[in-house]
């Protein structure tokens, strides 16, 4: 999704460093898999099709099919943000589902004499498009991270920064309020640098790239037969999930009970949080994901889990005191937290210096070469037909700079209400400096498809809150201050990745644009009521222990508290840990440059390591099983795991998601289930016993 596509990703999916490791991944077999497709051109092969208007190509079939899967998605997305923060690019499923709902519908009114509008490649890009944007929101909005954050729930688990001047709990009114003013601004940003960005430069916008081929060929006689049979593979797959949650559910009757609490290794284990809690959602995230990615998750829960906490825990007394809740984070909470907290700043302060690097040295190659560039006539069919159809619907810069303008002005008003700790001279300068930010991300993304939006937005965290000051509500005016920058340079990037693929299927720029503003408007409303059907459903969510413990919301807020109060927060011996796996994250990510790509895949990513330090490795063991399936399904038939691969994973993820639904229905109506499937040690089962025999 936005690299969900072209987004933060752990995903990596867990903030944007969560997100952007595995959203590269998604298509690179998809794209690949027509090899007629890479010998052809594949314009030729469209040449006798008519490319319709850019008015044409945005329907009410296209808005319609893009309302249900966004919903299906936001729902999807927000679980995965509330619970790990890892989120794998569902664009796969987002572009089958999209195909298939459409070219269903189209089918049946042509057998019944009725189809007035044949669908088309740029109709299905507009769907595309306008899915990444609206359930994107539901990452970038922050409702797992900084916004979340901001609650009352999150600031209780930390002893500095919690009183009422820094805390703002959540409210549909004033989060659908926020996003609508701060959201359109990143798409105005970077709209006058479309022709520069993709046709000048050429930048190749990997995860656009993919999505276009991926497009192209299931427009083709045979992308169509082999989308009907993936579609098939993710159906079954979606029962399965959909129907395995809802058999655990039974089992779940009191607290700590049911599969998701089965002691796979032993009690001891179990203990430290390394079992296999039969998630479907995260098996078919462990498929997506790369093998690096997972085995990285492993190594990071074993580092912590298995080695590090236990011998902290065991200076209790010494390092922290002994009467402490587990939950402090001035005791061995306050280490898990930090410590990946500095991992997470090494790895995001590396990324973004060569990223930056990466972008002045391919800009002065740009410069240095701009009177060298490619003749009209040297250019291939497909990149003249492509160029001509870029250029002909227009944009005016006039509309981009003044809409950018005025929609600041609005947003500087309307957000001094709504934060009061924000000053409006603190929105001012963001505004000013966040369009030469969000081109910077959008061309590191062309470059690498590496979106750096959550480090820009813990920038903003720092520079922000320390202005403010502990006085006067720093810490929330710097989450605030992230919200903003984060959706802003998200949404650039993911426009300039949607015009890149637009580019590649003939969809107009304006198609793009219309598509993408309406999907953001979709998601400013849908992802804050997903968001508070899942807070109201579940009043312990944000609470370490729960089934939505938010990690990434309690990171985001100490992020916020370092800024502002400084090391005075962490306990003892924390800062010259935090000290070490801060320089580590460092070392290993130049290492990994250095050794090239030969080894780099043996040296694992310090982001991915960072992720289970608070978390537990539960997750991790759920992964690295679907890595083990698909690993073994490659060795007995690679080409078919190769095509139906992503499939049956994102079956597995939507049909686990979506039970989320219907499993808060009946949390709300206060519907229990009848049975509590609890395990106890060979003792603790022997007084049970004993207890209930007298009595």
């Amino acid at each position: 999704m936005p690299s969900y596509g072209g987004h933060d990703a752990v995903a990596v999916s867990a903030e944007e460093e969560d997100k952007y490791y595995t959203k590269r991944t998604a298509f690179a077999e998809e794209a690949e898999r027509d090899e007629f497709m890479e010998l052809a051109s594949i314009e030729e092969i469209f040449s006798s099709e008519e490319v319709p208007s850019w008015q044409k190509q945005l329907t009410l079939r296209a808005f319609v099919v893009s309302f249900i899967l966004t919903v299906l998605f936001t729902f999807i997305v927000m679980k995965l943000n509330l619970t790990t923060g890892i989120i794998p690019s569902l664009n796969v499923s987002a572009g089958l589902l999209g195909f298939f709902f459409v070219k269903t519908w189209t089918n049946f009114l042509e057998k019944a004499g009725m189809l007035r509008q044949p669908f088309t490649r740029q109709e299905n890009t507009v769907i595309q498009t306008c899915v990444v944007a609206s359930s994107g929101i539901a990452f970038s909005g922050g409702f797992g991270g900084h916004l979340f954050g901001m609650s009352r729930t999150v600031a209780k688990q930390s002893t500095v920064a919690n009183n009422s001047q820094n805390i703002k709990d959540p409210s549909l009114g004033w989060m659908i309020g926020f996003l609508f003013v701060v959201s359109f601004l990143g798409l105005l940003s970077v709209v006058p640098l479309r022709k520069i960005m993709i046709i000048d430069f050429k930048l190749i916008y990997p995860s656009g790239t993919a999505t276009a081929h991926f497009i192209n060929s299931f427009h083709t006689p045979q992308g169509a037969k082999l989308a009907r049979k993936q579609v098939k593979a993710l159906g079954k797959f979606f029962s399965f999930s959909f129907l395995w949650g809802f058999f655990q559910w039974f089992f779940t009757a009191g607290e700590n009970c049911g599969f998701v609490n089965f002691p796979t290794f032993g009690l001891k284990a179990f203990e430290n949080r390394f079992y296999f809690d039969f998630s479907a959602t995260y098996v078919g995230v462990g498929m997506i994901c790369p093998f690096l990615i997972n085995m990285s998750l492993l190594v990071g829960a074993i580092l912590s889990w298995g080695v590090m906490w236990p011998l902290i825990a065991a200076k209790k007394g010494s390092w922290y005191p002994a009467e402490l809740s587990p939950s402090s984070l001035h005791g061995l909470q306050g280490y898990k937290v930090f410590i990946a907290i500095a991992m997470i700043l090494g790895d995001g302060l590396y990324n973004f210096f060569k990223v930056l690097g990466c972008t002045l040295f391919g800009l002065y190659n740009q410069l240095c070469n701009k009177n060298s560039g490619t003749s009209p006539l040297s250019l291939s069919y497909d990149d003249q037909r492509r160029n001509q159809l870029f250029l002909k619907d227009q944009i005016p810069a006039w509309v981009a700079v003044g809409g950018y303008v005025i929609l600041a002005i609005i947003s500087t008003a309307t957000l001094t209400h709504i934060f009061s700790q924000l000053k409006w001279y603190y929105i001012v300068v963001i505004y000013v400096i966040t369009p030469t930010l969000a081109f910077c991300n959008a061309y590191g993304s062309g470059l690498t498809d590496w979106s750096l939006a959550s480090t820009y937005g813990k920038l903003a965290i720092f520079t922000i809150g320390a202005w403010a000051g502990a006085s006067h509500g720093g810490v929330l005016a710097g989450l605030a201050a992230c919200g903003i920058m984060m959706n802003i340079v998200s949404t650039a990037c993911d426009l300039m990745q949607d015009f890149k693929t637009g580019y590649m299927t003939l969809a107009s720029p304006r198609s793009m644009l219309v598509s993408q503003i309406i999907g953001t408007a979709m998601g400013c409303v849908i992802s804050p009521c997903v968001f508070s059907f899942f807070y109201q459903a579940f009043p312990d969510m944000g609470s370490p222990g729960s089934a939505y413990p938010a990690p990434y919301a309690l990171v985001y807020r100490n992020i916020s508290i370092l800024g502002v109060e400084g090391l005075a927060a962490l306990p003892h011996h924390c800062l010259e840990l935090c000290c070490v796996f801060f320089i580590a994250a460092i070392v290993i990510n130049g290492t990994r440059d250095v050794a090239g790509k030969k080894w780099a895949r043996f040296i694992p990513l310090p982001m991915a390591m960072a992720i289970p330090f608070y978390l537990g490795a539960y997750f991790v063991i759920d992964m690295c099983v679907g890595s083990l399936i698909l690993f073994v399904w490659r060795k007995v038939n690679k080409a078919k795991a190769d095509t139906f691969g992503p499939a049956v994973a994102s079956g597995l993820i939507c049909g686990d998601g979506i039970w989320s639904l219907p499993s808060s229905i009946l949390t709300v109506l206060g519907l229990k289930p009848p049975i509590c499937m609890k395990f106890l040690s060979r003792g603790a089962n022997a007084k049970v016993d004993a207890f209930l025999k007298g009595s």
